[in-house]
């Protein structure tokens, strides 16, 4: 994948181009050999066809030159102390790379091409100094053409990322986070690759997943809102947060790239960024079709690769309901699209004729979150179902409502209020199995939420505690 630079990038690249080295003196102070100068300006300011014909035909010259070997210094060696030297060398390989890739493969002659290029990614602590930057690009493109997985791209690829990862976190600016995410996509071409980016998700995807929520306009504590259905107005505006088209683009394209291994990491993806949730909002206002056409691919990935996870979250999420209003939009004829579509519907649609009142309400509590859905006030589901409940996967389900009511949900009491009903109702219909809970502590979390500042907490925690109490004093 060839890598077009973000228009920040290509104006720093071209104003370096244009900018005149006295290469003659650099040669005659040591800075670069003659052999070096004749290799620069074989195809400095030359035509690219004249241009690739001569790395071609010189394939390891080239590569002593960027990279050297044993005996032979590199340029980056030579011309360490010469600033402008250095990043017009690094632009002049990058456009090198980009017109022959086979150069990317040639380096690898080497025992380690990277060697000189990584201390570049720490050149100095001054952030308007630019060679970090220009060596990324180097290090992205050499990535990304020469395809290589080797020990040295293994373990150069997440030296690589965390300046990347700071770009996109650090920088607070836009042109800086484009070229991160950029180059981002460009070297996820494989299933390592995309393994590596995932081992570092705290420094990658994390951030990726903070820029989708302010597109979305979810702030950090309103995922909540939209499990309940109360989305801010503001979420239902189209993309915010200031977040750019472009950006946007290139975030969801990664995310796409990493969902074609959702059956490794899917359930991971939605565990740790509820991303079900966040990509039914993001559909919602999803201002273009070419950002619809990668939320309805990543859906189709995702849904397949865990149906039995994703598709009961995607229901709660209400993504047919979206779906639905996406149908009804102009989608012109984009296909792809348009297929996607059709089949993430259509499999939804399969799943709502088979799941059962217990299975909407299993996996809601496995969401995470629980909303005033029917089941929680229907006397006849507890009835028919909280032996079920108990006993489904060796508890699972009571573990999980215990997990969930240990959070203090300070922005959506109405959580803890739901947990607290539940536990009641499974008490007063299986009181035998009130030593179950207790274990899990259960109990002891109802009677501290007898003192929530939550009315309907404290209510329902009361109630709750009042069945419990109720069947003790008829054992005694």
């Amino acid at each position: 994948m060839s890598l077009e630079p973000s228009p920040y990038l290509a104006q720093l690249q071209s104003n370096i181009r244009q900018r005149p080295i006295p290469w003659d003196g650099a040669a005659r102070a040591g800075t670069i050999t003659e052999d070096q100068l004749a290799k620069i300006r074989a195809v400095d300011k030359v035509r690219t066809e004249q241009r690739k014909q001569i790395v071609e035909s010189d394939l390891d010259g080239y590569r002593r030159l960027f990279v050297g070997e044993e005996g032979t210094p590199s340029v980056i060696e030579t011309a360490s102390k010469r600033s402008d030297v250095i990043k017009y060398v690094l632009v002049l390989l990058s456009d090198l790379l980009q017109v022959v890739p086979s150069l990317a493969g040639a380096l690898f002659k080497n025992a380690d091409p990277y060697k000189h290029f990584l201390p570049l990614l720490t050149h100095s602590d001054n952030s308007e100094d630019r060679i970090p930057l220009l060596t990324s690009s180097v290090l992205t493109l050499i990535m990304a053409q020469s395809k290589d997985q080797s020990k040295f791209t293994q373990d150069s690829f997440p030296l690589l990322i965390s300046y990347l990862c700071k770009l996109v976190e650090e920088s607070g600016d836009p042109s800086m986070q484009h070229i991160a995410v950029m180059e981002f996509s460009t070297m996820l071409h494989s299933k390592k690759m995309k393994q590596l980016f995932w081992k570092q998700r705290g420094e990658t995807v994390a951030p990726l997943v903070d820029i989708l929520r302010k597109a979305a306009g979810i702030s950090n504590d309103s995922s909540a809102s939209l499990w309940s259905g109360n989305a801010s107005s503001r979420a239902n505006e189209g993309i915010s947060g200031g977040v750019g088209l472009q950006l946007l683009y290139h975030v969801l394209l990664i995310m796409w790239q990493l969902s074609f291994e959702a059956v490794d990491i899917g359930d991971e993806m939605n565990d740790e960024y509820d991303i079900i949730l966040l990509y039914t909002q993001l559909l919602k206002v999803s201002p273009k079709m070419k950002t619809t056409r990668l939320i309805l691919a990543t859906f189709t990935n995702l849904l397949d690769a865990k149906p039995a996870t994703l598709l009961p979250t995607a229901m709660l999420a209400r993504l047919p309901a979206v779906l639905q209003n996406v149908s009804g939009r102009n989608l012109g004829d984009d296909v792809d699209l348009q297929e996607d579509l059709e089949h993430v519907k259509e499999t939804l649609e399969e799943y709502r004729k088979t799941k059962t009142t217990f299975d909407e309400y299993a996996a809601e509590v496995q969401s995470g979150h629980l909303r005033w859905s029917p089941p929680h006030k229907h006397q006849t589901f507890w009835t028919e179902n909280a032996h079920k409940i108990l006993d489904h996967e060796h508890g699972q389900i009571p573990r999980k409502l215990a997990e969930i009511m240990k959070k203090p949900w300070d922005n959506d009491k109405a959580v803890l209020a739901i947990a607290c009903n539940d536990i009641g109702c499974l008490v007063k219909e299986v009181p035998e199995k009130r030593g179950q809970l207790e274990k899990l502590g259960i109990k002891l979390r109802i009677m501290e939420l007898m003192q929530d500042s939550d009315e309907t907490v404290r209510w329902e925690s009361l109630r709750a505690l009042g069945s419990w109490l109720k069947y003790s004093f008829e054992e005694q």
